[in-house]
């Protein structure tokens, strides 16, 4: 008997538990999300080429950073709000048919000329692009403040 009551303790814990890690602390509705869900494979690079060159584990620390606050608030240089899809003069790239016509275009700079492009949806970063040559909004400047736009 002594026995079943410890073992129902444990189990009333754990369910406890679970119950804490299904509720989201105040505020994380308002924190930066990102979202794989309309990740083009047919485009730009893939996770194994951006490993292969060293370059995952610079973007996933980048966004990690950013998971701290919210995604209005970290808008600058580096993570930029396009709006619109680029022209087709400026990009190597094609709009995916996944993805929705009104989406609010925006990258993120991982380091150097790489990026990760992608639409903004609230507080969510869709990834679309691995784009490793910056081929998405091809720009003759170095930091485009022209395209800024706004995402929400």
């Amino acid at each position: 008997m002594g026995k079943e009551k410890i073992q129902s303790n444990k189990s009333k814990s754990l369910v406890s538990g679970l119950s804490i890690l299904k509720t989201p602390a105040k505020g994380a509705d308002d924190l930066f999300h990102i979202s794989f869900k309309h990740l083009d494979k047919t485009q730009g690079q893939s996770f194994h080429e951006w490993e292969t060159e060293g370059l995952l584990a610079d973007a996933l620390i980048t966004l990690h950073n950013y998971s701290h606050s919210s995604i209005q608030s970290q808008l600058n240089d580096k993570f930029t709000c396009y709006g619109d899809f680029p022209p087709p003069a400026k990009t190597d790239f094609t709009h995916p048919r996944h993805v929705p016509d009104d989406a609010k275009w925006a990258r993120i700079h991982v380091n150097g000329k790489q990026v990760i492009a992608g639409h903004i949806f609230k507080n969510t970063f869709y990834i679309v692009f691995l784009d490793r040559d910056h081929r998405f909004w091809i720009s003759e400047k170095k930091h485009p403040q022209q395209h800024r736009a706004i995402c929400f």
